[in-house]
């Protein structure tokens, strides 16, 4: 049965790959009620997002960023460095997710050191994953 989240608003997800983001935007939509649900396909198009830039100035602001680690130009590395420089207002209405396929645990050890990223999650996303955080990050 599809649910209404109080205290969240909106997901974003991060992700270069469309029928990844497709995918999940389909997993969350089918999980939730009055949900937005932002796919960008760029780190540089998630910033802009977060920062209220161009056609996202009047769009709801996430409370979970789904993000991929590997993409083409501003990997989630770098992502994640600029999102440390924003506001403490953004930290505090949002939580973020590595979302990878990465099996490397170089990139799981270097997630677990960074405060700022709450989870690292295997992809897909799944419904079990996504109220997981919920439950534990907006009830």
């Amino acid at each position: 049965m599809k649910k209404k989240i109080e205290n969240l608003d909106c997901v974003l997800l991060i992700d270069d790959d469309e029928a990844t983001n497709f995918y999940h935007s389909i997993v969350l939509e089918e999980e939730t009620i009055d949900l937005h649900i932002q796919p960008v396909k760029s780190a540089k198009e998630g910033l802009d997002y977060l920062l209220c830039k161009g056609n996202y100035a009047q769009l709801p602001q996430p409370g979970i960023i789904f993000l991929d680690i590997n993409m083409p130009g501003m990997n989630g590395w770098d992502f994640v460095a600029k999102y440390n420089e924003l506001s403490q207002e953004i930290h505090e209405r949002s939580i973020l997710v590595m979302l990878t396929t990465s099996l490397n645990p170089d990139d799981r050890e270097r997630a677990e050191r960074i405060p700022s990223i709450k989870e690292f999650v295997n992809k897909p996303l799944t419904p079990e994953v996504f109220w997981k955080l919920v439950n534990e990050n907006f009830n």
